[in-house]
């Protein structure tokens, strides 16, 4: 038995690839294959872009899938089923930086244009038609979405009077002089499954398994572990200094003098911390590199 699992072409494609193999899971794409190759014989991956991706899951092509809260929607609200997919895991991590990603209304930063009211009559370009449309309705506004085939920050004002894009950070709005006017929907990405699957015994509990080691590796993303020694006289001024996931693990060493102080912390802080942990008498201090932490 096989699980067969969608990853996302794409821009998601390489983020996801990371995602695995810091899981302890190996894919390798060819540049011409639908077909990844992985190195656990009970998954078979096929790469879909994620727009796509629920549509298959739904539909029982694919046992599960990876895409986004965005494109969950955005099929649900075209097909009109909802409850024939279920989120698995919610992995917080996008193409550029580990957080979510948002769809926000636009427009040109010289237009008067202030609210989704100002829109009203008007013409807005999105390759998320059918979740705008749904926006607006809840606004209250009559506009015209058209679908975007791509490169829609340039469309206003000529094509388009405003857009609802994706940004993790905004800079390619502000690039082409547009103002963020509001957010539509936030959005990361889920593991999904459907119902047929979940109900298969083996098939559950492959998902729950791939889920937890998911979760294990975008949880282990940016820490890294601290291991010092430190004489118990020493020891709470270091304690003090160390800001834990849990609590620091405190070992006793063959000098009853000594412990050995093990912990998880921010790999941002460590460049601060570690010359203050000298200055506080710790000593062999070892930072790692962590690949999962399982909560």
């Amino acid at each position: 038995m096989k699980l067969k699992l969608g990853i996302p072409k794409g821009s998601l494609q390489e983020a996801t690839i990371q995602l695995f193999a810091r899981a302890g899971f190996n894919i390798y794409a060819g540049p011409r294959s639908y077909f990844p190759s992985i190195d656990d014989p009970e998954i078979e991956c096929m790469l879909i872009r994620a727009q796509e991706m629920a549509r298959y899951v739904s539909d029982g092509v694919l046992d599960a899938g990876l895409t986004g809260q965005d494109w969950i929607a955005e099929h649900e609200a075209g097909d009109g089923k909802t409850g024939v997919i279920t989120s698995i895991a919610d992995l917080i991590y996008a193409k550029q930086s580990f957080g979510r990603v948002r769809w926000v209304l636009a427009a040109p930063e010289e237009s008067t244009i202030r609210s989704a009211r100002d829109l009203e009559g008007k013409t807005v370009a999105t390759e998320l038609v059918r979740a705008t449309r749904a926006y607006f309705a809840r606004q209250r506004v009559n506009v015209n979405v058209e679908f975007s085939w791509g490169a829609t920050e340039v469309k206003p004002p000529m094509l388009a009077d405003a857009i609802v894009e994706v940004t993790e950070t905004g800079s390619s709005l502000r690039a082409n002089r547009l103002r963020i006017i509001d957010t539509v929907m936030e959005s990361n990405t889920q593991l999904i499954a459907n119902h047929a699957a979940l109900a298969d015994a083996w098939k559950r509990t492959k998902l729950d398994n791939l889920a937890l080691l998911l979760k294990a590796a975008i949880e282990a993303q940016g820490r890294v572990g601290l291991m010092l020694n430190v004489r118990r006289a020493d020891l709470d001024g270091v304690l003090s200094l160390l800001p834990a996931l849990q609590r620091p693990t405190i070992s006793a060493l063959s000098d009853a003098d000594w412990v050995a102080v093990n912990t998880i912390i921010e790999e941002r802080t460590v460049r601060d911390l570690i010359p203050k942990l000298k200055a506080a008498n710790a000593q062999g201090i070892v930072e790692y590199p962590l690949n999962k932490i399982v909560l």
